[in-house]
């Protein structure tokens, strides 16, 4: 019995010893790498957001200049997002939102979008998505031109906001309608969100020695 309880207890020690050397070697790995990580994530999205918004079109920092906006049915978020903020002069000229379109055909499909002063998408772009290759992969500009088709609309008729298919003025893949479906309705109530929180989308410039 007692050699039992012996073997038991070592057995616990070792699981025990493991663990913790295990727990340290993972955390050391993500304190060396996690600047690396946030660097490359940052430098993937700068490059989504200099597909929507041309260089020259802003001069301010544009993956610094943020503001934090809690979930929202109108962006499909259930947790906080980033917004960014174009500005030129000191003066916002666009807002970059984050947005997920919540009725894929295969589930959620994550985007960013591009919204000018004026309240015109200046582009979308699908960061993420689990729709079928070959199929429902046309919003991927990877794949294909077609999520242009939103450059330069405005929110205008709602009523137009859909598929030819259902009636609105966009254009869809035969045999391949529900994911664009999902990303339009998405575009559609990010602008409604837009219209909704300008004045907090587009934050005049804090004037230099005062505090926000």
């Amino acid at each position: 019995m007692k050699r039992i309880v012996r073997s038991t207890l070592e057995t616990a020690v070792n699981l025990l010893f493991f663990s913790i050397i295990g727990t340290a070697v993972l955390a050391t790995t993500y304190y060396l790498t996690r600047d690396t990580i946030s660097a490359t994530v940052a430098a993937a999205k700068l490059k989504l957001i200099s597909q929507l918004l041309p260089a020259n079109s802003y001069d301010n920092d544009i993956m610094g200049d943020t503001l934090t906006l809690p979930a929202d049915a109108l962006l499909g978020t259930d947790e906080p997002s980033l917004a960014h903020i174009a500005r030129r002069n000191g003066d916002p000229v666009a807002v970059v939102l984050e947005v997920v379109a919540r009725e894929g055909y295969s589930g959620n499909i994550q985007m960013v979008l591009a919204i000018r002063d004026d309240g015109t998408l200046s582009g979308v772009r699908v960061v993420n998505h689990k729709e079928t290759p070959g199929l429902g992969d046309y919003i991927d500009i990877a794949k294909s031109d077609w999520i242009r088709v939103f450059e330069d609309k405005r929110r205008g008729n709602d009523a137009d906001w859909k598929v030819k298919k259902d009636g609105g003025q966009f254009d869809s893949m035969s045999g391949a309608t529900i994911t664009p479906r999902a990303v339009v309705k998405a575009g559609h109530l990010a602008l409604q969100y837009f219209d909704a929180h300008r004045p907090e989308l587009l934050p005049p410039a804090q004037p230099k020695g005062t505090k926000p």
